[in-house]
This record gives C-alpha cells, structure tokens and sequence, in this order.
C-alpha cells in the first residue's frame, strides 16, 4: 500500500497496479480541488477496478477529504461524549458515502485506541474516551455504520495506542503495563470490533514488554500472530500503520521494516505518503530476497495475498448509500454552553475578540484548517484586540508549558474578560471550555455556542499527514 507525491496518477502507480499491486493510499499532498481528487481516484479506479483504495479518513481532526477546509464531522472524542451509538454510525456512514462517490473503498479508521494517558501526543481527540467500554461500543458503531455503507473499516493501533506519551510517527513508544491491565483495557475495543467482523487491523509500532519484549508490535509476531490471529481470533486482514515511521523504519529502513512485519503476521504494507519508485522496488527486493534467504516462506505471502484479495472482492467500489443523522452543531454546541465559565462571559456586553494559537501539528493530521478559524471566525493576533474586548483564546495542547496560559494573564491584567478554550484533549483542568476536538465542524459548534461572528472560511492548501 504505497503512497505518492503529487496531484496525479505516477506512472510507476499504474505499472505496479497493472502488476497485481493490493492497494493505493492517498494524502493530503494528492489533494488540491474536489475536482481534482476525483479524477485522480477515477483514474486510480481504471487503472484497477478491484485494487483497494484507502485513506486516512477519520472525522474529525484527521481528515484526507476534506484536508483543504476542515472536517465536517465532529471526530471521535466529541462522539464518545455525546454517547449516542446510532450518531456514532451515521457519521461513519456519511464518511462511507463521500468515499463511495470517489470510488474508495477502504477506510484506514476509527482509531479503538483507549486514551488513558492525558498527555498523549498523538491519539487525544482521535479517541472516543478514556473507558474501555464506551470506547468498545463507539468503535462498534463505527465499524458497523462504514461497513454495512459498503466501505471496508480498519481498527487501529493494535494493540492499543492509548496509554503513551511519545508519537510513534518520532520514535518508539512504550507501553510498561501488565497483561491484566491490556487485558482490561486496551485489547477491550478490538476485542468487541473484532466479534463485530472489522474487516481489518492496522499495527502499531510501539513496544509492549508485556506481550514481546524484543521489538514494536508491527514486527511481532506474538502479538500479530498468536494474540490477535490466535487467542482474539481475527480472520481479516492485517495492516501496518505506514513503515516510515521512525517507531518502524528508524533503525532499519523502510525495506527490511516490510520484510519483518510480513515475517510476523501482516498482510498489507503501508509504505506511506512519500513513496518513490526506488524505495518501491527496493521493498519488493527486500521481499524476494527474504524469501530465497529462507527467512520469510512462499505460503506467508499467499497467505497474506489471499487475504487481501478476499477484502477487495468483499468491498468492491459502490453506489453511496443513505445515511442517518450525524450530531449537527446546535447539539454540540449544547455540550459547550454548559461549561462553567461560558454564561457570564456570554452574558458580558464587550465586543469579541477571537485570539487563536498555532501550535506544531499532529503528525498523523497534517496542516488542516481547526477550530474557530476552520469556521469562519475572523482571527486576531494578541496585538490587534482592541481595549475592552472580551476575548476567546483558543488552542489546543494546553500542558502547563503552553504560551496560552500567559498570554491569558496578561490580557486578563489589561482588564479583558478571557474565555480560555482547549481544542484538544484537556492535559489539565484549568481551561474554561473542552472541546474534545478542532474539526470544522467542532468549530462551527464553537461559533454558535459563543456567539461568534462568522464569515466565508479561508481554507488551506498543502501538507499531507501521515496513515495512522
């Protein structure tokens, strides 16, 4: 499952495809224009009218489709608060049929990971919650909704990605908890999705001493094999999360990082956004030469290859289906008016000013337009709040270190009301709002619960993300 640079179809794509190549992954690098996505998926789909064509679409805060503008679905945690299964799957419908339109039918979502760990850097909001049961039967709902609309769904990061603190997009995390507490936990969500028939589940590349102290889950084969194959009983296909990673890759190059998690049990490879030609033939010799090495077995591939070739007839490209009602931003919005801090700021007369700080993106999200300025919401840089305005100070990430905390001082020391506003997942408790995400549409839920002017949405261009 390679990825590629640019807005059309490489050559070397359309060979591999005309050579039995499984699957074709897209980013936000391959996207300018609806238009222009397509027609590039158009002609992905002639080129293979059975491969499987995938990306990373979310909801949310990880967004491929619509990775110009902002998602306009709620995203994971925002529906793991509302708790409601059936929004839950009418938003992964809804996301089923926009893919459909395109001729995709493989989605690289919902994250089953359980966000114990507050100050996780890379799943957050990307989770339905922090309760293995609520997160269970949100990712069943998902799973359900994507599926029974046509589109192949994929649980991710097995074994559960929720309980670190380092990205593995950088490094390797770890996890240091018990079985029983795996058990408990963790495993809890890809055990319900798994007897709900997911179609497939995607690796992660972190270190679990708890189950195979000697290397990442990608690359164990006690954890891809005899876990999740043998005691969870998964039949489906197994897919990494993207190989170059530095938790994969980083010590051993994206060539032998393919060849050891197919040794261990995965079926499909995702080789990530930036695929060349060479680093494509180099996997495939590293493969071949596996083979005639005697490390990696003939019936290891078939294995893999069947499974593989059985999703894509399961799933072939379909007409879109309807869809039910996903939670609209009037009833997100609600959620936000209760927070304890928002009435008597609403209730202050003074103008607004909507203050909002970047901060270095998700790796797994790219540059994607978030909060209050994905809606509309005219922006202003601390220095242009005029005097007297209350003011919105939105971010996200806000640990203790974060430059919200002290800007909030000082215009409070000018005598601004302040309203600070966590887009993310909280890391403490003195934010005044919690969104539990930064989608488009958390946005619009945002402007509508403040009463913030809105105008036409300025949209952004560039960057790409990375699967997982």
């Amino acid at each position: 499952m390679p990825g590629f640079q640019g807005l059309t179809v490489p050559a070397w794509i359309g060979e591999g495809l005309d050579g039995g190549l499984a699957s074709v992954c897209l980013y936000g690098a391959n996207l300018d224009t609806p238009a222009q996505l397509g027609d590039l998926a158009a002609r992905l789909r002639e080129l293979s009218p059975s491969a499987l064509l995938t990306l990373d679409e979310e909801g949310g805060d990880v967004t491929r489709l619509h990775y110009l503008t902002g998602s306009p679905q709620p995203g994971n945690a925002v529906l793991g608060r509302i708790d409601d299964v059936a929004a839950t799957a009418a938003s992964a419908q809804l996301i089923a049929a926009e893919l459909q339109a395109l001729g995709l039918n493989y989605d690289l979502a919902p994250s089953a990971d359980v966000n114990s760990s507050p100050q996780n850097p890379v799943i957050g909001t990307r989770s339905f919650g922090a309760e293995p049961e609520l997160v269970a039967r949100h990712t069943v709902a998902w799973v359900e909704g994507l599926q029974a609309a046509g589109v192949a769904g994929c649980v991710k990061h097995f074994p559960g990605h929720g309980d670190t603190t380092a990205d593995s997009h950088l490094a390797m995390p770890r996890i240091d908890t018990d079985r029983a507490t795996l058990d408990a936990r963790e495993l809890v969500p890809f055990r319900a999705a798994i007897q709900a028939g997911v179609a497939t589940v995607m690796t992660s590349h972190i270190l679990v001493p708890a189950l195979d102290p000697s290397g990442p889950a990608t690359f164990s084969r006690a954890i891809l094999t005899e876990l999740l194959r043998g005691e969870l009983g998964f039949e489906g296909v197994i897919v990494t999360d993207a190989l170059d990673m530095k938790g994969a890759s980083g010590e051993v190059g994206i060539p032998e990082a393919a060849v050891r998690a197919l040794i261990a049990g995965a079926d499909l490879l995702c080789l990530g956004s930036e695929t060349s030609p060479e680093l494509y033939r180099e996997v495939l010799d590293a493969v071949a030469a596996a083979v005639a090495e005697g490390r990696l077995s003939l019936e290891r591939l078939r294995d893999a290859a069947e499974r593989t070739s059985r999703l894509a007839a399961a799933y072939p490209a379909a007409v879109p289906g309807s869809a039910g009602s996903v939670p609209g931003p009037e009833r997100i919005a609600e959620a936000f008016r209760r927070g304890a801090a928002v009435p008597a700021w609403l209730a202050n007369p003074a103008p607004v000013a909507v203050v909002q700080l970047e901060n270095e993106a998700n790796m797994a999200a790219g540059f994607v337009p978030w909060g209050a300025g994905a809606a509309g919401v005219p922006l202003s840089t601390p220095a242009e709040v005029p005097a007297g305005a209350k003011v919105a100070l939105v971010a996200r990430g806000l640990d203790a270190a974060h430059p919200a905390w002290a800007l909030a001082a000082e215009f409070e020391g000018a005598g601004h009301p302040v309203l600070v506003i966590e887009c993310g997942w909280p890391h403490d408790e003195r934010a005044d709002l919690v969104t539990f995400g930064a989608s488009r549409a958390v946005g619009e839920a945002l402007a509508l619960a403040l009463q913030l002017p809105v105008a036409a949405p300025a949209g952004a261009v560039g960057g790409g993300g990375s699967a997982g």
